[in-house]
C-alpha cells in the first residue's frame, strides 16, 4: 500500500466548463492534427488541476485519421508531435495526473477477419506510441474488451489470445482487458489472463450485468487486482445503472389512436406528428450520476485493496464533483481513502452549490407533441 490517496477520474468530455474540446474534430479536408488536440488537452489538464481531479481518459480520436488506411498524409502525425507529447506527459507527471485511453468498440483483437485485427493492432500501436512519447509510466494504459462472439463464444475468446500474440511489445505493455456487460464475463477475462498475463480492469456495473458463473465480487476483485504487477496501481471502472424511464420518439400515423397500456410523456394532442413513449430502463445503461450508497457499499466491500476509480457516469466530471461531497456526507471512511476529509467540507459544499446554481425544472411538454 502507498500513502497516495486513491484517485477518481472520468472519461473524455468535460461538462463542468462550457466550450472545452477534448480533441480536434475537424474533417480531413481541414487538415486536423494531433498537435491541435494536445492544445485542447493541455487546457483540460489546467481545468482538472483547479478541480483537484487527477485521473483522465483521453479521447480515442486524439490523433485524427492517424491510422486511416486511405489517408497517408496523416500517418506521421504522432511522430511529428513528439515534442508536444513529451511536454504534455511532463505536465501530467508534474500534476500527478493519471492518463489512459479506451480505444473504440471497432478495435477488435478477436475479429474473424484478419484484416480487421491487423487494422486494430495499428490503432493500438498508435495510441501506445502516444503514451510512450509522453514518457508515462505503466499506470497509463489502453483499455479494451474481448470483442464479438461471432456465433462461437469459446472460439472468439481463444482468438483474442491469437490477436494479443500478434501485438508488438509496446502494445502488450500498455493493453489491459475489461469484463463487459453482454458478451464476455469476469470469468472469461480471467481465463484469458491465465493464458497471456494481460492485466485486467474490473468493471462494477458489467460484473452485475454478466456473471453467469456466479463469481463472488470480493474474490473476483482480488483476482483482478493481482493481475497487476507490484508497484503499479490497478484501476477499475464504476457506474450506476440508469433507473429512469427511457423516452423514445415515435412517429404518429394520421388518425392513429393511443395503444392500450402505452405510457406517453405527455397527452397526445390532435394533429401531433411525434409522440414520446416511455419504456422501462435497460440496466446496462449508465446513469448520469454515481449512486453514492452503491459506490460506498462497494468501496467498503473492497476495504484493504488499492486501486483508482474511473467513474463512467454520463455527466462526466460533474458526476465526480457531485460524488465527493456525497461520500463525505454519507461515508466519511470511504471519502478518506480518496484523501477527502472534514477539512474539505466547505470547499466541497461550494462545488455542490455551483451545480445547483440557476437550476430550474422545465415540465412543459415538447412542442412536437402538439403544442403551438
Amino acid at each position: 500500500m502507498t500513502d497516495r490517496p486513491l484517485r477518481l477520474g472520468f472519461p473524455v468530455k468535460v461538462m463542468g466548463k462550457p466550450g472545452m474540446k477534448s480533441n480536434d474534430t475537424r474533417r480531413w479536408q481541414k487538415n486536423p492534427h494531433l498537435k491541435c488536440s494536445l492544445e485542447y488537452v493541455d487546457a483540460i489538464l489546467d481545468y482538472l488541476a483547479t478541480q483537484k481531479i487527477d485521473m483522465y481518459r483521453l479521447s480515442s480520436d486524439l490523433a485524427p485519421y492517424a491510422t486511416h488506411p486511405d489517408m497517408p498524409q496523416f500517418h506521421n502525425m504522432v511522430a511529428e508531435s513528439d515534442a508536444e507529447l513529451r511536454a504534455l506527459g511532463a505536465k501530467a507527471r508534474a500534476l500527478d495526473m493519471r492518463l489512459s485511453f479506451h480505444p473504440s468498440q471497432y478495435v477488435l483483437l478477436n475479429a474473424p477477419n484478419p484484416a480487421l485485427t491487423t487494422k486494430s493492432i495499428w490503432d493500438l500501436s498508435s495510441q501506445a506510441e502516444m503514451l510512450d512519447r509522453m514518457e508515462l509510466d505503466d499506470e497509463a494504459v489502453m483499455v479494451t474488451h474481448v470483442g464479438g462472439v461471432y456465433d462461437d463464444h469459446e472460439a472468439s475468446r481463444a482468438r483474442w489470445i491469437a490477436g494479443w500474440e500478434q501485438c508488438p511489445e509496446h502494445v502488450r505493455r500498455r493493453l489491459v482487458l475489461e469484463n463487459d456487460d453482454i458478451r464476455f464475463s469476469a470469468a472469461d477475462v480471467l481465463w484469458i489472463h491465465e493464458r497471456t498475463g494481460v492485466r485486467l480492469i474490473f468493471d462494477y456495473q458489467h460484473f452485475w450485468c454478466l456473471n453467469p458463473e456466479r463469481l463472488d465480487l470480493r474474490d473476483t476483485l482480488e483476482k483482478f487486482m493481482a493481475s497487476w504487477p507490484a508497484g503499479v496501481r490497478p484501476k477499475i471502472h464504476f457506474s450506476s445503472p440508469r433507473t429512469e424511464l427511457r423516452e423514445i420518439k415515435q412517429k404518429v400515423a394520421p388518425g392513429a389512436k393511443p395503444k392500450k397500456g402505452e405510457q406517453l410523456k405527455a397527452p397526445l394532442k390532435p394533429g401531433a406528428r411525434v409522440k414520446t413513449v416511455l419504456r422501462p430502463p435497460i440496466w446496462t445503461g449508465h446513469a448520469d450520476f454515481t449512486n453514492p450508497f452503491e459506490f460506498c457499499t462497494f468501496m467498503r466491500t473492497a476495504e484493504g485493496l488499492e486501486f483508482d476509480v474511473m467513474l463512467e457516469g454520463k455527466s462526466k466530471d460533474i458526476s465526480l464533483i457531485k460524488l465527493r461531497p456525497d461520500m463525505l456526507r454519507f461515508a466519511p471512511d470511504v471519502a478518506a481513502r480518496f484523501g477527502i476529509t472534514a477539512e474539505d467540507a466547505a470547499e466541497l459544499g461550494e462545488d455542490e452549490a455551483e451545480l445547483e446554481d440557476g437550476a430550474d425544472a422545465d415540465d412543459a411538454p415538447d412542442v412536437d407533441e402538439g403544442d403551438a
